[in-house]
């Protein structure tokens, strides 16, 4: 008897993948055209990485205008939009199988409010969109410097509290 390993998301997949076909069939065969592609939205992946400095996110949306991007900040919210089109040509094409994603989506996070919203920063190369989100200065973490022996001289150079000598003398 072979094992196998238990895999619980495989099945979800599966079952997600399943149902996304079966809505798209429906739509194509309600649209009344023959379109092999419904405009379906699609999610795309995000990397979410921190340093003491910054906030860093890298969108994979490969395919995508500059003119197609809608990138926003508003009320400790960030949200990214965008469509990507299926390009047409004039000649018919014979698909045998698409499984590139077309459609729009929307990513929305919410920031913490360490966060500059006058300080980020947004570049679009390789497909990958890289968001760079500066903290601001009072949030970074400060560094104190202990001083080794200092404590016994801070204590000797302090007056002695007026109660203990009052109650000495009584």
């Amino acid at each position: 008897m072979a094992i196998t390993r238990f895999e619980p998301y495989r099945d979800l997949l599966a079952l997600q993948n399943r149902m996304n076909s079966i809505f798209q069939d429906f739509s194509r065969n309600n649209s009344g055209d023959n379109d092999l592609v419904t405009a379906a939205g699609f999610v795309p992946p995000v990397d979410i990485y921190e340093d003491e400095n910054k906030l860093v996110l890298k969108i994979e949306i490969p395919g995508m205008r500059q003119e197609d991007l809608d990138v926003r900040m508003e009320n400790n919210t960030l949200t990214v939009k965008g469509e990507r089109n299926l390009q047409r040509e004039e000649k018919e094409e014979n698909f045998h199988r698409v499984e590139r994603r077309y459609g729009t989506f929307y990513r929305a996070f919410t920031l913490p409010n360490t966060i500059d919203p006058e300080s980020i920063k947004a570049d679009y190369e390789a497909g990958v969109l890289r968001l760079e989100l500066h903290k601001r200065p009072e949030s970074k973490p400060k560094q104190i410097k202990v001083s080794v022996g200092s404590a016994k001289q801070l204590n000797q150079n302090q007056p002695q509290p007026v109660a203990a000598e009052t109650a000495k003398t009584a």
